[in-house]
């Protein structure tokens, strides 16, 4: 298909009410907020094959992770005091050594041994004060 000729809007002009998808579903995203996200962070936990680190270990940095955020009211649209932070459980993010790995969207940081520890300098120094913790991470953007 070539989408140049496509009759496809573009991302910058497009608004919720021109996307045909049904009311429960604009329902929501409105009640999630997913136009005011700022950050979206994937942890690698609860792996179908374990690589990177054991189950038990990733599932206790998404447990800390998802109830830090809640705790900071980080998890919902609030107001422009803190940021709004989705958070993710994946499977795999293919590093599959010194895990659990973590990665901050759209941000391009991704960290190593995302303990509850590690997890919570991200939180209070990336994340809330926009400085990257150099001593866990694997890679970054280069415009970072």
């Amino acid at each position: 298909m070539n989408y140049a000729n496509s009759d496809q809007t573009s991302l910058k002009d497009s608004s919720l009410e021109e996307i045909p998808i049904s009311s429960s579903l604009k329902e929501m995203i409105h009640k999630l907020g997913l136009n005011k996200i700022q950050k979206h962070l994937f942890l690698c936990a609860d792996q179908t094959k374990p690589l990177c680190c054991s189950k038990e270990v990733g599932l206790e940095s998404w447990n800390y992770l998802k109830n830090r955020l809640k705790e900071l009211g980080l998890d919902h649209p609030n107001s422009n005091i803190n940021p709004y932070i989705f958070r993710t459980k994946a499977n795999c993010l293919r590093i599959c050594q010194s895990g659990p790995i973590l990665l901050v969207y759209p941000d391009q940081v991704w960290y190593r041994n995302a303990t509850p520890e590690v997890i919570e300098r991200v939180i209070q120094e990336h994340l809330l004060n926009n400085k990257i913790v150099k001593e866990y991470v694997i890679s970054v953007n280069s415009n970072q």
